[in-house]
Formats: C-alpha cells, structure tokens, sequence
C-alpha cells in the first residue's frame, strides 16, 4: 500500500518525508485554508519535497474553467496531480486532462457507482471518503470493499483506490487489508501507527539494562 499524508503543512511533510514512507501528498481547499499559504506556492514547494502524486483541487464546477484551472495546476510541476470532484463536468475535466497525459484524481466519491465512472473516465486515483460515511451511521469501508471487488473485474481500469477521510488506524489496516492501493492519512494518524504499548515497553527496559551496564557506543 502506498501512504499519502493528507496535510498542506510543508513542515509536517518534510517531517514525514524524511522516515522514507511516504509515497505522494493530497491537499485540499480547507488543508490550504488551514496553512495560511498561497496556493500555487505552497503546492509548487511540496511538489520539491515529495516526488510522488501531490493532489492540487480545482475550485470551479464548471467544464472550460475546471479545465483551465487544472492546467494551470499541472504546470506547477511533473508530479501534479489535479483534483476534480466527482461530477458530470469533474468527469469531462478528468478526461480532457488524461488525454494531456495529466495525473487525476477524482474526490467525493461516496458509491461503487460513482468509482465504476471515474474508472471509465480514466482517473488515475478516486478518492472515496469512508470517515464522512462513517459520520453518517454507514460503513466507509464497505464502500472500499465494494470498488475493489469491482476494479479487480476489469484489469484493464488502471485506476487506483485512494481511501481518503481516514480517521484511525484501522481504516488503513482495514484498507490495507482489502488491497486499496493508497491511504491518504492526517500527519497524526501516521504517527499513530508507530505506537505500541510493548514497543515502548521493551525500548524501556532495554534502555534501562543499557544504562546499568555503565557503556557507551560513542
């Protein structure tokens, strides 16, 4: 599985980018919001950081801007990967650009429905959001389950499973475990994933035999 983190915080991913487990970047209009950056700046530098997919979102809903707009992003950089939100015209946005040789990844995606379009569209990612679905008393994952089911039918859908509005841990085990190709993951939920009890445990007790033994390896 790949790990992307899910931040438009330039500190945290070159934190994250530095344990060599990250794979890509999403971001959002509200992730822009939140780091009180420019746009285009911001996307361009993380886009140095981090050589895999980083996801820019367009802000229109209409066809010809949507359109101009993720041109305008994918120049920033090789690895831009435009955002368009699953609608008719997010569809035609995705097509238009994959044609260009562009990487897509359609978001909000909330049915199996939705995915079997965005994977005829030709989108390089979809992002199905399963905490929102969580949030709405339904499982996010069983949605996972159900686009994988579908996209393994059709081995010529080149289109990857990205599980996105992942809330805990175990939304990327359970992922993981149904062979969805990518998490994007909140930088602390990432963290989360180091911690275990008996890690911490043993790294004490290690620490304290060491410390009684009087040596040191410098």
């Amino acid at each position: 599985m790949k790990f992307f983190v899910d931040t438009a915080d330039v500190a945290e991913i070159k934190d994250i980018a530095a344990t060599g487990l990250l794979d890509g970047v999403t971001t959002n209009p509200s992730l822009i919001l939140k780091s009180g950056r420019p746009m285009l700046e911001t996307i361009k530098e993380i886009c140095s950081i981090v050589p895999g997919p980083v996801s820019a979102e367009t802000v229109s809903t209409d066809y010809k801007t949507m359109l101009e707009e993720g041109r305008k992003l994918a120049k920033l950089a090789k690895n831009v990967t435009v955002k368009v939100p699953l609608t008719p015209d997010g569809l035609k946005t995705c097509k238009a650009l994959r044609e260009e040789g562009t990487m897509v990844n359609v978001t909000l995606c909330f049915s199996a429905g939705q995915a079997l379009l965005a994977a005829k569209a030709g989108a390089s990612f979809i992002s199905p959001f399963v905490g929102r679905i969580d949030d709405q008393g339904h499982d996010g994952m069983e949605l996972i389950h159900e686009i994988m089911t579908i996209y393994t039918q059709y081995p010529h859908f080149k289109t990857e499973v990205l599980v996105a509005s992942v809330r805990h841990t175990q939304h990327v085990i359970q992922a993981a475990k149904m062979g969805a190709h990518v998490a994007t993951v909140p930088p602390n939920i990432i963290r989360q994933l180091f911690k275990h009890v008996l890690t911490d445990n043993g790294l004490k007790a290690f620490l304290d035999d060491w410390a009684k033994t009087g040596q040191s390896i410098l």
